[in-house]
């Protein structure tokens, strides 16, 4: 079998590539290692930027996100127990973002796919990719039990850090930067009505939390937590409790969250990678093949996104022209939006969490940085225009 594009790995990054090259008359093939039923309900990102929200639309993705996804137009920051709510719009001339699950997501492209797009392989898992310096790469994949091969004229590999694409970037030409950091997330997810129309990040000396949703009746909520913990250490109630106390207010004691039954609890660790460059000959890095951010500063859907959208582009490009200039310059492209969002999200991640090791001097630093996002309105502007999105040619 032949495609002109090859796309390894079936999660939004690469469903969303997928969609663009057929609006844009672009052959293409997914292949993705697990059933439909996991890739639909696997948890990850809620939060979309503005230029995700617009390009699901214009891929025609944008019906259900419309009727039901949640759009915010701001964030609070809780510390100290105060609050201060930050206005997305009036910061950043009209831009927000909007709560709609990567599952819901998902399921909105494969519906897509299915009906109108090219050929989608389920349960066909990508084993290695080869000639990336040639004209024709092919993928090895194994479906229904046999070995097959997906000859292509470019591959792209949106198949997570894990995923085989990575490694047709020969080690002598790949570089890959990362840190992690020395704690990590407790996620619950539990049918109670959020306790605030919109996400609450909040800073204490107990920790990091966060307040956030999946609609109006499901709430997702996080607590920071050391690395190594168990999940079964932290029984319903004594989550509850600890958000209650990290998200209190000085003004409102009394503040408390809705309560409800919690339906699903894991430990997810906060680690940043890059790795460069994002292409090497005919085989390009999507999504977190390329970059890993740690969830404080939503940004990893959005910057898979981002990356297909430009590189969606740069195939039409070629397409209509003839023209390689814009694949030639798809890593360099992408590498400075990553860097920006890369970050932000060091930013808010070590604002806002309590590092075990840190003095009362960093913490002292962390309050007085968070002072100033709630004192001046160019700190606020500069968080709001960064969570909301850059630009997609910025």
């Amino acid at each position: 079998m032949h495609t002109t594009v090859g796309i390894i790995g079936g999660g939004p990054s690469g469903l969303l590539l997928a969609r663009l090259l057929h609006q844009a008359g672009i052959d293409s093939v997914v292949l993705e290692s697990r059933d439909r039923a996991y890739v639909e309900r696997r948890q990850r990102a809620g939060i979309l930027e503005q230029a995700t929200v617009d390009a699901l639309r214009a891929a025609g993705a944008g019906a259900r996100l419309d009727a039901e996804g949640l759009p915010h137009d701001g964030i609070e920051l809780r510390h100290a127990g105060r609050a201060t709510r930050l206005d997305f719009p009036a910061l950043t001339g009209g831009r927000r973002v909007w709560v709609y699950a990567q599952t819901e997501v998902v399921k909105d492209l494969v519906a897509l796919q299915l009906a109108e797009g090219g050929p989608l392989h389920f349960e066909a898992e990508a084993t290695a990719v080869e000639g990336a310096d040639t004209d024709r790469p092919l993928v090895r994949y194994t479906h229904g039990g046999r070995e097959r091969i997906l000859t292509c004229d470019y591959v792209v590999g949106c198949d997570g850090y894990h995923g085989v694409t990575r490694h047709a970037v020969p080690e002598t030409e790949r570089r890959t930067f990362e840190r992690t950091y020395p704690y990590s997330w407790l996620g619950i997810l539990a049918e109670a009505p959020p306790v605030y129309d919109e996400l609450i990040y909040a800073h204490s000396e107990r920790g990091f939390a966060l307040a956030s949703m999946r609609s109006p009746s499901v709430s997702r909520l996080y607590l920071q937590v050391p690395n190594g913990t168990d999940p079964a250490d932290w029984p319903d109630e004594r989550v509850w409790d600890e958000l209650d106390a990290r998200l209190s207010l000085t003004a409102d004691p009394g503040w408390r969250l809705t309560r409800g039954t919690v339906t699903q609890k894991s430990v997810l660790p906060m680690r940043s990678s890059v790795t460069e460059p994002m292409r090497h000959g005919r085989v390009f890095l999507a999504g977190d093949a390329a970059h890993i951010v740690p969830p404080t500063g939503a940004k990893g859907l959005n910057l898979a996104a981002a990356d297909v959208i430009v590189l969606a582009r740069a195939f039409a490009h070629h397409a209509k022209t003839g023209s390689t200039e814009l694949l030639d310059a798809y890593s360099d492209t992408c590498l400075r939006r990553v860097w920006r969002a890369e970050h932000f999200s060091y930013f808010m991640t070590t604002t806002l969490h309590t590092d075990p090791a840190q003095s009362p001097f960093d913490t002292r630093l962390q309050q007085s940085q968070l002072d100033r996002i709630a004192g001046s309105p160019h700190a606020a502007a500069e968080l709001a225009e960064n969570y909301t999105g850059l630009p997609l040619d910025a």
